[in-house]
């Protein structure tokens, strides 16, 4: 019996204290058949019987093992479609830029001319304005002088609101533009493009004469209408041709009239003429009564 005790001690690892009594008869092989009834024959509770058979608790067991990979997944997912939201937005903004200068790139070289000198004019006139404003600006800080300047700059004011109002008659550089009909007459849409034209290059005071009917001040209120074979200024009916009389720069507003797409192509499709003389000075006479304000009133 002992002999086999020892044999069973050595084969299931399992020894006994000193002052302790072997158990007798077949106990050993009961204590043996225990253990291999829980499923852990080695005596290690994390070999067998253990769900976590390597004793690392989040290799199989920890939930959040399984869904890693997941979040790494939509993580770079995000980083993908950010990239590729990137990337259209810069498609679209290209397309977009070759559209708009679609017709930049169809001009001719002459008229790409015309129309970077026209900005550059543009740009100088701007430019000179500033410099008189803050000559100006100067002028009223100046202390004993400030106030002759400010009253000097009060009569100049009044003088460009005048002109600009049309109440008041003008003189200067400028052109004549006379508009012709061909195989169709000169419709108000076209007057007015010329207007805004003019306008855009830095005209400064503008009147129209018909073939018949006398002159008519064009200011920013002035409406044109087209009345059976002529126009309709301001209510006064005018027949054509029509002559423009314009006071600003000459070369920028004849570039401005020149420009393709413009005025003139406009009417020359049309089988028309237009034929644009500039001088050094030219006579406004056309006046407008002013009109006194209803409802507006200055803010002091």
């Amino acid at each position: 019996m002992t002999g086999r005790s020892d044999d069973a001690r050595r084969e299931t690892g399992t020894g006994w204290p000193e002052g302790t009594a072997e158990p007798e008869g077949d106990d050993t092989f009961a204590a043996a058949d225990t253990f291999a009834a829980d499923g852990d024959t080695d005596g290690d509770p994390g070999a067998d019987g253990d769900p976590d058979t390597d004793g690392d608790p989040d290799t199989d067991g920890d939930p959040d093992t399984a869904t890693a990979p997941r979040r790494r997944l939509s993580v770079a997912g995000m980083v993908i479609g950010l990239l590729l939201g990137l990337l259209g937005f810069t498609l679209v903004t290209e397309l977009r830029s070759n559209t708009s200068d679609a017709e930049l790139a169809a001009a001719r070289p002459d008229d790409l001319v015309r129309i970077l000198s026209d900005l550059d004019e543009r740009e100088k006139r701007l430019r000179a304005e500033i410099s008189a404003l803050q000559d100006s600006r100067r002028q009223f800080t100046t202390g004993s002088q400030g106030r002759d300047a400010a009253l000097a700059e009060a009569r100049r004011r009044a003088d460009e609101l005048g002109i600009l109002a049309g109440t008041l008659p003008a003189q200067g550089p400028g052109l004549t533009v006379r508009l012709a009909s061909g195989a169709d007459r000169i419709r108000a849409a076209t007057i007015l493009d010329a207007v805004q034209e003019l306008r855009g290059a830095g005209a400064e005071a503008m009147q129209i004469v018909g073939a018949s009917g006398g002159p008519v001040r064009i200011i920013a209120s002035t409406s044109f209408v087209d009345s059976g074979d002529g126009l309709e200024v301001d209510g006064q009916r005018l027949t054509g041709p029509y002559t423009l009389v314009v006071i600003g720069d000459p070369q920028t507003m004849k570039t401005a009239l020149n420009i393709p797409g413009g005025v003139v192509d406009a009417v020359r499709q049309r089988s028309g003429t237009v034929t644009v003389t500039d001088d050094t000075v030219v006579h406004v006479t056309a006046v407008r009564q002013p009109s006194s304000l209803r409802y507006a009133h200055a803010v002091s």
